[in-house]
């Protein structure tokens, strides 16, 4: 794994690699106490050639930017930011999966490592990446999902942190999520905290729906994380000659689409299958992956996996 310190005046440098193991954390910690901690998610898919395809890391380090400006924290500099994702790919190389078998997930993260016991910024910040094979996110792979909307708790609220990856959107989401899976559903699909019908986010995925061939997709309010893979899938979707909307979506159209599917970096596109809203059960497609959410995986796929040509600009090839 990857490990980067900040000197006190907030600036990076010296990161190394070092043996995959526990971190050592002083009690006061502003991580521990304060939930001052971002994270960040990417993958690597290995080629024929056995070279290795990373998609967009520059958008995850900018990301991880603009996340640290909203939490009072320093940060890598893009260039510091792909260069221990880098070293950590090629540091574990022999775990990135056979092509076509699954990837590498990246887990970069940035704490308030340093001892605070008082609300303030931490005196001292670290950067970690490290590494794990992975395959689907959900058990069944592409197959249909099912979504419980939560109608209780809300994943952010305006004003707060639901547009970037801090730490403790995930915790939050817990509880909801194993109420939906002890009921038989994959994930949770949460509505606007305000009006309470808005159509938001799933708990660690952005949503779509398609209507008569036109994808719409929730607008960026401040509460909806800003997804790679959100946004990729919008340009594919445009190069492919669809209409694409960013607009509030209320439920009740969306129990009304065509057809539902999850983006993001774990999840890649997920095709919904069901949606359960007030004891109110919507199925779509049958059980089956919709025309268009197939369409759109293999393009996006294809361009991770380096099978289609990348005339985007998207991946970054490590040899």
């Amino acid at each position: 794994m990857y490990i980067m310190k900040s000197s006190s005046d907030g600036v990076f440098t010296k990161g190394e690699l070092v043996p995959y193991g526990p971190i050592e954390l002083n009690p006061a910690a502003a991580v521990l106490n304060y939930g001052q901690g971002l994270l960040e998610g990417l993958r690597a898919h290995r080629q024929h050639d056995g070279s290795v395809l990373l998609f967009r890391p520059e958008e995850n380090a900018l990301r991880m930017r603009i996340g640290a400006d909203r939490l009072c924290m320093p940060a890598p500099s893009v260039e510091q930011f792909l260069s221990g994702v880098k070293q950590t790919i090629l540091a574990n190389k022999r775990w990135v999966p056979p092509t076509g078998k699954g990837s590498l997930y990246i887990r970069p993260l940035l704490i308030g490592s340093g001892a605070i016991l008082g609300v303030a910024p931490s005196p001292q910040y670290t950067f970690v990446v490290f590494v794990c094979p992975v395959g689907h996110y959900f058990k069944g792979g592409l197959s249909p999902i099912s979504l419980l909307t939560e109608e209780e708790y809300h994943r952010a609220a305006p004003g707060g942190t639901g547009d970037i990856k801090t730490i403790g959107n995930y915790a939050s989401v817990c509880s909801a999520q194993k109420r939906a899976k002890d009921k038989g559903h994959s994930d949770v699909l949460y509505l606007d905290p305000v009006h309470k019908k808005f159509v938001e986010e799933v708990s660690s995925c952005n949503i779509v729906m398609v209507k008569d061939n036109v994808l719409s997709t929730p607008l960026l309010t401040g509460t909806i994380l800003p997804g790679i893979t959100r946004r990729s899938i919008i340009e594919v979707a445009q190069n492919l000659g669809f209409q694409v909307e960013e607009r509030l979506i209320a439920i009740d159209e969306l129990l009304d689409a065509d057809e539902v599917f999850c983006t993001g970096t774990a999840v890649v596109l997920s095709p919904v299958g069901c949606i359960e809203y007030q004891g109110r059960r919507v199925e779509y497609g049958n059980g089956k992956v919709g025309v268009v959410s197939q369409q759109l995986y293999s393009a996006l796929t294809a361009i991770q996996k380096g099978f289609a040509e990348d005339s985007m600009g998207w991946n970054v090839q490590l040899n």
